[in-house]
């Protein structure tokens, strides 16, 4: 995927914007959300973020994106699908696990979150899934604060997910975000505590806890972009964009 080198810090006029950036995308998930139930297919649940983003005068960040281009606004990925669900005629089922990954670009800058979410009455080991996938990502948010590092935001991921018997995936990462949709530092779901890239005011980062009930092990389909289990097992995603303020995390992807 394309990879914008080199830490950008923010400037607070520029926060302000993906504040905004954030919020349309806040309420693209929203409309996404709205529509997930049984029977409704993965394209209608990209159609009503779509439609969001367009009424609010902003561009959509996945649309064309990469090699070979991603062909819709969302990702809408199902149960054994990690990421990177390309939305299409399948039919949501009772029980599935779904997530949503949504990027929206206002004035130039972007604003990138996920949820997962479980239809009907998930199974108890769903149920748990989505919970610790959830926690992972606050633990994560709790240490974007000045003077921590990456690796302080990795262990905390981590140490969630394995505590609860889960896994990270090790093949895709959290990654900086402004203009571009992918900027240095890049955050992995697992580390050291006190290792890695110094927090420092004005950073802006996509921390998206990827996880597995079976392994940690990924395959990526024949599409070139769905990622899945290798095993089959299940599978969530969570996601918000924060800033490092002096006043502690900001999580701009929120309505």
């Amino acid at each position: 995927m394309p990879w914008k080198r080199g830490i950008t810090l923010k400037t607070p006029d520029e926060l302000a914007i993906m504040r905004e950036a954030g919020r349309i995308n806040a309420r693209a998930l929203a409309a996404a959300r709205a529509v997930i139930r049984p029977g409704v297919t993965t394209a209608e649940v990209d159609a009503a973020a779509a439609e969001v983003i367009r009424k609010n005068g902003a561009q959509p960040a996945f649309l064309g994106y990469g090699d070979p281009p991603f062909p819709a606004v969302t990702t809408v990925s199902v149960n054994d699908e990690l990421v990177h669900g390309i939305p299409g005629k399948r039919k949501l089922r009772e029980g599935d696990i779904v997530s949503v990954d949504c990027g929206t670009v206002f004035e130039g800058y972007v604003g990138d979150s996920a949820f997962s979410v479980g239809l009907g009455t998930p199974s108890p080991l769903a149920s748990k899934l989505l919970r610790v996938t959830e926690a992972a990502l606050l633990a994560g948010i709790e240490k974007m604060v000045v003077h921590n590092r990456t690796g302080d935001v990795s262990a905390a991921i981590q140490g969630v997910v394995e505590r609860a018997g889960f896994h990270v995936v090790r093949d895709y990462t959290g990654h900086g975000v402004g203009r571009a949709m992918h900027e240095d530092p890049q955050v992995p779901n697992y580390g050291q505590a006190g290792r890695g890239v110094p927090l420092r005011e004005g950073m802006t980062i996509a921390l998206e806890p990827m996880v597995l009930v079976g392994t940690n092990e990924t395959a990526v389909l024949d599409n070139h972009w769905t990622v899945v289990s290798t095993d089959g097992s299940l599978t969530a995603h969570f996601e918000h964009t924060v800033a490092v303020t002096a006043d502690g995390p900001l999580i701009l992807t929120l309505e």
